[in-house]
């Protein structure tokens, strides 16, 4: 059996060699074949030497380019679905307090850096809630007052409820039809249609006078969600105070991160998913109604795959590669996901791939009342990841941020910083590891102007103006604008770069 396979081996070898050398007769019918048409017997490449006889690759460069071809699909498919990942993660946290559609998180005392969830503030009060729909139409009772939202399991947009919804932030009641819903749609609803039967439904409430309570004491007054024949009789809903205790709500990284996906897609409809996801996804063994179960070669791949996927999610939101996705022309420092204010990635036909990679792997939360450009209202949001010599953010350092007079917030503006790995609130001494403008004790300059500070130790008089950083961790910051104004969007006004102080 050896020798055999010894032969086949030298007359595989021999064949190359011929096919290489060898030049066939001209015939009757012979033409020129014009350049670039035919390709090299041999071919010296980044994978390695690809051999072929006449244009027929041989068994060993097959399999090359075959595993080649696995990991390039795999690690597209990845980068294709982080959103899906991530709304997977947000569920399996939300659920993990109670059963979908009769449980709300609340964070009674605001959301601090036990909870890890994807750059989240700390002066908003969060609430969400896992909605699960089957044949029939869910009733949504919302509360005034907030700013709501609801993504399907493909983290696609469904609806805005409250201060940004129809509603206009006097609540109200939304009728959410579930996935080929066919029936009768009664009136007196804001109705919206969903294409999965998982989603996500997260609204932030607004403290008053430093307190939670009004908006607490109205989600659990007027939040309510039922099916549509409940109507008359709806259930009791759980409201769960969630401040302080620790949950996670992000996806793995590592080859975990296809185990995770797969249950997503066995679980959800796919009409609405697109085709070339899907094939990606089926090329690599995962698609509905099929188990998931790679051989050793295909989950090595798929392992190196994710590795190769994380650190370029990883470098296309800290050092983006699009111009466009840099908020100040000429600046590489500050950086928004959004790209002119598209939320859905679609820009004059061309789908926005790096905006929408960075937008999933860093963030939370579609709707257009987070990218459209809104004088006055809603919010704006800067991102640094690096120093203004263009390097990564070291926690044992101290960095300031100088912000010129007359901030362009009518309402408030503020600091969160965050942890490089988990893109959660950074976790240090600080409760609520930022700042803002409506703090007690912070220091303005004479001029009107602000310095804020980033490092393990405060510098001596900044104390109030000061966020901590960890020795050894990276980190990264927001710098939000509440009722951004005019001379934020034209920028005309803009922060510094983070400075690295000696």
């Amino acid at each position: 059996m050896k020798t055999t396979l010894a032969l086949i081996g030298i007359s595989a070898v021999f064949a190359g060699a011929f096919a290489t050398t060898y030049q066939p007769p001209k015939m009757k019918m012979t033409t020129e074949i014009p350049d670039g048409i035919s390709t090299p017997d041999i071919l010296e490449t980044p994978i390695g030497t690809l051999r072929s006889s006449d244009g027929v690759p041989d068994a060993a460069t097959t399999q090359v380019v075959f595993d080649q071809l696995d990991f390039q699909r795999a690690t597209q498919a990845y980068l294709s679905t982080i959103q899906i990942s991530s709304m997977n993660a947000m569920r399996s946290g939300l659920l993990g307090f109670g059963p979908a559609n009769r449980t709300a998180l609340l964070f009674e005392d605001l959301m601090d850096s036990k909870a890890l969830w994807l750059t989240p503030n700390t002066v908003s009060v969060y609430m969400a809630l896992w909605l699960e729909l089957g044949d029939e139409p869910m009733v949504i009772e919302t509360p005034p007052n907030v700013l709501g939202l609801i993504d399907d399991a493909w983290f696609k947009y469904v609806a805005d409820f409250g201060n940004a919804g129809p509603d206009k932030g006097m609540g109200g009641k939304f009728l959410i039809l579930p996935p080929g819903y066919q029936g009768d749609v009664p009136e007196g609803y804001h109705v919206a249609k969903t294409e999965t039967h998982g989603n996500w439904v997260l609204w932030r409430g607004f403290q008053e006078d430093g307190s939670t309570k009004p908006a607490v004491d109205a989600t659990k007054k007027h939040f309510r969600v039922y099916a549509l024949s409940q109507k008359d009789n709806p259930p009791k809903m759980s409201f769960v105070n969630v401040s302080g205790k620790f949950h996670n709500t992000i996806h793995r990284m590592d080859y975990g991160y296809w185990e995770e996906l797969n249950d997503v897609i066995q679980r959800e409809p796919t009409d609405a998913l697109d085709p070339e996801i899907l094939g990606w996804l089926a090329t690599i063994g995962i698609q509905k109604g099929k188990e998931f179960k790679p051989d050793a070669r295909m989950k090595k791949i798929l392992t190196d795959a994710a590795n190769v996927a994380a650190i370029t999610a990883r470098a296309l939101t800290a050092r983006p590669r699009d111009q466009r996705l840099y908020v100040y022309p000429g600046k590489r420092v500050w950086t928004n996901p959004f790209i002119q204010g598209r939320y859905d990635f679609l820009l004059d036909g061309v789908r926005l791939i790096d905006s929408r990679i960075y937008m999933h792997f860093y963030a939370t939360g579609i709707t257009p009342a987070m990218a459209i450009k809104n004088v006055g209202k809603g919010s704006q949001y800067l991102i640094a990841y690096l120093d203004k010599d263009e390097n990564a953010l070291d926690g044992s350092k101290t960095y300031k941020i100088h912000l010129p007079p007359n901030v362009p917030a009518k309402d408030f503006w503020s600091f969160t910083i965050y942890d490089t790995q988990t893109r959660s609130m950074l976790q240090t001494d600080q409760q609520f590891p930022g700042l803002d403008n409506n703090q007690k004790g912070l220091v303005q300059n004479k001029d009107g102007s602000y310095d804020i500070y980033f490092g393990p130790k405060p510098p001596k008089g900044f104390e109030n103006n000061w966020i901590q950083s960890v020795p050894g961790k990276g980190w990264h910051t927001i710098f939000r604008l509440y009722g951004p104004l005019k001379p934020f969007y034209d920028k005309t006004w803009k922060p510094s770069d983070p400075e690295l102080l000696k």
